[in-house]
């Protein structure tokens, strides 16, 4: 494997030489046509209701509302099912599921209205609730932890961070209702393969309420901007700042440097890929936890590093919250961006891990709902936080409290103006700040970037392909014409400018949010019933 990866990176340079040296204009050309597009897209889902006297984004109300709402109605459960949760990942509760980890499961499944229970002859496309929990994580904790936290920052100052720690608490009981019904119903394959998601929920959860046609073209909406998704937050961002790293690292500066570095991108992942869940699971549950554990060491190196600027740290992000700067809006627009950020990030309403927590080995639906919960908590309330303190202590010196740059992005861009005039946005800020107190720590943090970007992408794969078998069917040849378009967009997205990936990943992310809310709000009380049910068959394994 060592000798592998030598012998990639010694084929890697002479490439990335040729770019650097190769005629100007081929990545701004990918770029002038892709920045169209993604502003179009951005202004259309970005719709706002004028409320007072400000113009507020209806899918930011319609997150907002519905974490809201998920959170009273089941008594937040990010705090009262927060143990069970991590008892259930560690397995604690394996027994009451009636097999191990190496045999077969019964699973449930609606085949019209009628529930039913079969037994899966195979284990393909099935995991455990500790790799489906790796895999959606890896979906979720990726460059918007890194690269996005900035992004906010830039745009918010340090006060978005508050408005996305509250997203994230929040997003867990919208993240437990749709992975219980992702579970709940879910398809199976006569070879055993798992099949679910949002689009399977609205249209069979729906049609058992008496709206079938409604459902139906609900899910069929969602499986569309689910592909569209997972070209976008799941792949083109992830490339981007994968490949900004990389070109700034090793100073390339070439104008088809990003084109050459999405293609090997594209190439890495795409060996992964035609695995499917099961090897995509294995991967990412090796993955996650040790790019987890160098970004949170690191990060923690520094908060210890600057433990007496704790509380002006975070004096700056209360305060900041409500007392916001200039030029935002107010205490709402800082809001929003917090709220954007947090969505992007932890993917909480989006629907999208649903398709992921489908495929694991349980009879009870709410086991792995309550698993679920554990993602916003893990991606926003843990590491967006630990990011935003680095990134904060970075811009702290002594008594001034914005020694580098003033919070405050660039009108019309996602970066900020230090004061030595340098342009720093995005995982470049970042990177920075970790670099200013773990000198040479960029070059860890470039392998960190890369495995976050690698994982995320190869997660938001198995995402699309769902959506896009939906649509097509399960040929082979439908399996394929998605990866390839997939993989296209990697090397688009390592070509195009931060500011127009942002804007069609945000979009795209944030477009999921209306079918599958609707299709939570007419489903919840389904949630509760499995709840019922997997709390009973706790308390029974007890007697």
């Amino acid at each position: 494997m060592k000798k592998s990866l030598l012998s990639l990176f010694a084929l890697l340079l002479p490439l990335l030489n040729f770019a650097q040296e190769a005629e100007k204009g081929l990545d701004e050309k990918v770029n002038d046509a892709f920045m169209p597009i993604a502003v179009w897209w951005e202004g259309f889902i970005l719709t706002t209701v004028p409320i007072g006297e400000y113009d507020i984004p209806f899918v930011v109300i319609l997150l907002v509302c519905g974490a809201l709402f998920f959170t009273i109605f089941f008594k937040v459960p990010s705090v009262t099912k927060f143990p069970l949760a991590i008892n259930t990942v560690r397995g604690k509760y394996d027994e009451i599921e009636g097999h191990s980890a190496e045999e077969k499961v019964a699973v449930n499944i609606v085949d019209g209205d009628l529930p039913d229970t079969i037994r899966d002859e195979s284990q393909e496309g099935e995991v455990s609730h500790f790799q489906a929990l790796a895999t959606a994580v890896s979906g979720t904790v990726g460059l918007g932890n890194i690269a996005g936290v900035a992004v906010a920052i830039a745009l918010g100052g340090p006060g978005a961070t508050f408005w996305m720690i509250v997203c994230g608490l929040i997003g867990m009981s919208t993240k437990f209702v749709e992975c219980t019904l992702g579970v709940k119903y879910r398809d199976v394959g006569e070879d055993g393969t798992v099949y679910g998601g949002p689009m399977y929920y609205l249209s069979k959860g729906l049609k058992e309420r008496g709206f079938a046609g409604i459902g139906k073209a609900l899910a069929i909406i969602f499986a569309i901007l689910c592909v569209g998704a997972s070209f976008g937050g799941g792949n083109a961002f992830q490339s981007n700042q994968a490949a900004v790293q990389l070109s700034s690292l090793m100073n390339l500066e070439g104008g088809s440097t990003g084109i050459i570095i999405g293609f090997i991108l594209s190439v890495l992942v795409g060996i992964v890929i035609i695995g499917g869940i099961k090897r995509i699971a294995k991967i990412t549950e090796k993955i996650v936890p040790f790019m987890a554990g160098i970004y949170v060491l690191a990060a923690l190196i520094i908060i210890f590093a600057n433990f007496s600027y704790i509380d002006d740290a975070f004096g700056l992000i209360f305060k900041g919250a409500f007392t916001p700067m200039a030029g935002l809006g107010g205490l709402v627009g800082v809001l929003i961006v917090g709220f954007q950020r947090a969505a992007f990030s932890n993917e909480a309403g989006a629907g999208s891990a649903a398709i992921a927590h489908s495929a694991v080995k349980t009879k009870y639906p709410a086991s792995e709902g309550v698993v679920a919960l554990l993602e916003p908590f893990i991606d926003t309330v843990v590491i967006c936080t630990m990011t935003a303190l680095v990134i904060i202590f970075f811009n702290i010196d002594g008594t001034n409290l914005q020694s580098v740059f003033e919070y405050g992005a660039v009108e019309g861009s996602n970066v900020m103006i230090t004061a030595t005039g340098e342009q720093l946005g995005g995982v470049d800020l970042t990177s920075r700040a970790f670099d200013s107190v773990i000198p040479g720590f960029s070059y860890v943090l470039t392998i960190a970037i890369v495995l976050f970007a690698f994982s995320t992408m190869i997660s938001w794969s198995y995402y699309g392909l769902q959506s896009w078998k939906y649509l097509f069917g399960k040929g082979k040849t439908a399996d394929l014409v998605y990866k390839i378009l997939f993989l296209l967009f990697v090397v688009i997205g390592a070509a195009a400018t931060l500011d127009a990936v942002i804007k069609f990943s945000d979009a795209m992310i944030l477009a999921l949010v209306f079918p599958n809310m609707i299709g939570l709000f007419f489903l919840f009380p389904k949630v509760r019933e499995e709840m019922a049910k997997y709390l009973s068959a706790i308390r029974g394994s007890k007697e």
